[in-house]
């Protein structure tokens, strides 16, 4: 929209790298134990810069995924210095020497290049010994939980018991071709190697492959449970699989190439083997998927798959032969070879000097300048596409993929005042670590739900249903998705599980799917409320999560505290951030959602001045509770946009002013 980004002058976090990562360690080890560290330590709204000299043992693309998770430990950025390293990455990607030549010049002159005994004055300090760095994975929910591979099956019966009655237990299953099998909670039904920038790392991507060679030349196979899948980030990868000639022990295991860029790790994992997906649901098995991704969070992978896990893509191919989180890699065996003896972990990792090996002889330069001589011109179906003409876009009524939003509509040409909120009811009541992924899911839809009964209404078929994130140009899809998450637990309706609250517009407040009930309370004229505990709006920087919140009539969020991009968006979106004084939240002050809300002191703003805090009154059944809390309303300009309803309807106001 062609606006600055306005923020509060930021704290810059120093994270100091010294010594080297042992053998056997992956990249995705590294950045898991870095983002448990920068969560534990806190840096929303701040930038992390690493030095030392541990930053030269580093490759780019490992230095590319670190930075990448930056909104899973919730930093604004994370930067590295240059250095030779960066260099040798420019040229294997094809840039010419001239160009790498003044990436050097400039990068020294402005200070940018690597000085590994160098101590800059920073705002925090951190400091990593990468010899510490050990094989782990993170979840079951949360990117952040980093646990150690040796103790992975310890941290999986510490937490089974909390998504089903019966651990032990097995369904007998038997698939189309006569193979049965038992299934039981725990299993491993999904395994991809997934994510953009995890899987266009040379050094993960080749020790896959070759975990992948080892695993198929001792007689190896994943579980017949197992959905196995590869989604690289560049078409660059299937040619250095194939010129290693590593793509045919990959497919052979079934990793094959299903698409290049976000499937699994966005949600698009698509079906589980049908009888294997009966079984879940007819038994409420809790079962696991393992990917190679960067968010885990709650309902994103599969709405079969109750506990997802981060891996790096070697351990994914581990898992899949294994076939269940409960096991010890290190100690217990992977599976029976074609020799009839065990076969452990140990007997199919690769060493670094054999991934090394083959990344130097199967990559090169040229792989990289063909791939990306033409990257934007699209295959046959692409430039096939027709294209109207005219310079308005032609609105097609009976599309269910794109239709024409409502932020424009009835705006005044001047924003109204900033009223203050009277009136209002809690729609949604939630706990802390409430993702954008909780919000606005980006997976599949269910028939039965709202999302799924308007594309029904509109002659979709359920096989045609696609994604919620496939249908973000439809705010009818959209607003029908939004709280709709299958693992949201939305304590306004205590007990349920789903995209419901309760519908006050109704006698007794009947338990209604959000969507129904958000229509409602609009035709009664009543705003919303969302409380919320701390970390809310973490994970993805989804615009949804707050279009949605705003479509669906929300006024104002109350949380405990915020990530910065969606708190930023919340604003930008029209939706007041409010946060909870220090040290409270809905359940210190007694807060259970039944209440009805009143909120003074916004008009302030319409002085052209940000109040640092409004009063908010809540009533209920007993005394009424009554606190001040902090508007997070952070700079002038998130104030201007707040005025206008929006930055969009800013920006539309101040091109008509011109």
């Amino acid at each position: 929209l062609g606006q600055p980004i306005s923020m509060l002058i930021p704290r810059v976090v120093g994270f100091k790298l010294s010594g080297k990562l042992n053998d056997g360690v992956t990249a995705t080890d590294l950045v898991l134990t870095i983002t448990e560290m920068l969560r534990q330590h806190g840096v929303v709204g701040k930038f992390v810069e690493f030095y030392g000299p541990g930053v030269s043992e580093i490759p780019l693309a490992n230095r590319a995924t670190i930075g990448n998770m930056s909104p899973e430990y919730g930093s604004t950025i994370a930067v590295f210095p240059l250095d030779d390293k960066t260099l040798d990455y420019l040229r294997m990607t094809g840039r010419d020497e001239e160009q790498i030549g003044l990436v050097e010049a400039y990068a020294k002159a402005q200070g940018l290049w690597l000085d590994p005994a160098a101590e800059p004055r920073y705002s925090e300090k951190l400091e990593l010994d990468l010899s510490t760095v050990v094989p782990s994975i993170a979840g079951p929910k949360r990117p952040q939980d980093r646990i150690e591979l040796s103790a992975s099956k310890e941290k999986y019966e510490e937490v089974i018991g909390s998504y089903t009655d019966d651990p032990s237990r097995t369904v007998a299953v038997t698939l189309p071709d006569g193979r049965s099998f038992e299934l039981g909670n725990g299993a491993v039904t999904v395994a991809s190697i997934t994510s953009c920038t995890n899987t266009s790392n040379p050094s993960v991507m080749i020790g896959a492959a070759l975990v992948a060679k080892k695993a198929h030349d001792l007689g190896l196979m994943p579980k017949p449970w197992v959905k196995t899948t590869v989604a690289p980030g560049s078409q660059v990868v299937t040619d250095y699989f194939e010129r290693s000639g590593l793509q045919a022990d990959l497919n052979a295991l079934g990793f094959e190439t299903v698409g290049y860029g976000c499937v699994t790790c966005i949600g698009n994992t698509g079906p589980l083997i049908p009888e294997v997906s009966a079984a879940i649901n007819d038994n409420n098995l809790a079962v696991t998927a393992v990917l190679s991704g960067n968010r885990n969070f709650e309902g994103r992978i599969s709405p079969n798959v109750k506990m997802n896990y981060l891996a790096s893509p070697p351990l994914v191919i581990a898992y899949a032969l294994a076939g269940t989180m409960n096991i010890d890699l290190a100690t217990e065996p992977l599976g029976t070879g074609a020799n009839g003896e065990p076969v452990y972990l140990a007997d199919v990792w690769p060493t670094t000097e054999e991934i090394e090996k083959v990344v130097t002889s199967s990559i090169s330069a040229d792989m990289f300048a063909k791939r990306y001589a033409d990257v934007f011109a699209g295959d046959s179906r692409w430039q096939n596409l027709p294209t109207p003409e005219g310079n308005l876009f032609a609105w097609d009524g009976a599309s269910t993929y794109i239709q024409r939003a409502p932020y424009f509509d009835g705006m005044p040409p001047t924003p109204a005042p900033v009223a203050d909120v009277t009136g209002a009811r809690v729609f949604m009541k939630l706990g802390d670590s409430v993702t954008t992924d909780h919000i606005s899911p980006a997976g599949s839809i269910k028939p039965e739900t709202p999302a799924g009964q308007y594309l029904t209404g509109h002659g979709v078929e359920r096989k045609d249903f696609n994604s919620l994130g496939s249908r973000r140009g439809n705010h009818e899809v959209m607003i029908r998705g939004t709280f709709a998450n299958i693992r949201l637990r939305n304590q306004v309706a205590p007990g349920t599980e789903g995209g419901f609250t309760r519908d006050f517009t109704q006698p007794d407040g009947p338990v209604v799917y959000a969507y129904d009930a958000a229509e409602n309370y609009a035709e009664a004229g009543i705003p919303l409320v969302v409380l919320a505990g701390k970390e809310y709006g973490s994970g993805s920087s989804r615009d949804w999560a707050a279009k949605g919140t705003t479509l669906l009539g929300v006024k104002v969020v109350i949380a405990e505290s915020y990530e910065r991009i969606h708190r930023s968006n919340l604003i930008g979106m029209g939706v007041l951030p409010l946060q909870f004084p220090a040290g409270q939240n809905a359940d210190s002050l007694g807060l259970t959602g039944t209440e009805t809300f009143s909120i003074t002191g916004i008009t302030e703003l319409n002085d052209g001045t940000t109040p640092a805090t409004v009063r908010v009154e809540a009533t209920g059944e007993g005394e009424p509770v009554v606190f001040d809390a902090i508007v997070r309303i952070d700079t002038p300009g998130e104030a201007d946009y707040y005025r206008h309803g929006g930055i969009m309807q800013y920006v539309l106001r101040s091109l008509l002013a011109k």
